[in-house]
């Protein structure tokens, strides 16, 4: 969710604890924010870590994840094409 628009869904298909992947079907608004999720997993994939730390927090920052309960305190979320990975928390992430 982007300010209490809805970007795509998530239809759960398997649990690796703590991680959650899925088919991910996106709104047309999704396209927004797609690049930062490119952006994101390309850094991630190069392992550049810092570099996706900063690219990060701008998904972190402006979207929100949503379970059927409500939103989520925290979360860190993959979107490649159709399938997403994720894991969240009720609680902030610890900085380590």
């Amino acid at each position: 969710m982007r300010q209490g628009e809805l970007l795509g869904e998530i239809v759960i298909d398997e649990a690796d604890f703590p991680w959650l992947n899925g088919r991910f079907t996106p709104t047309p608004t999704f396209g927004e924010v797609k690049p930062w999720f490119d952006e994101s997993l390309a850094l991630l994939e190069a392992q550049e870590f810092e570099r996706f730390d900063d690219a990060y927090d701008r998904i972190a920052d402006t979207l929100s994840l949503v379970t059927p309960s409500g939103p989520v305190a925290e979360f860190l979320l993959h979107i490649n094409d159709d399938h997403a990975w994720f894991r969240w928390s009720d609680e902030p992430f610890e900085d380590d």
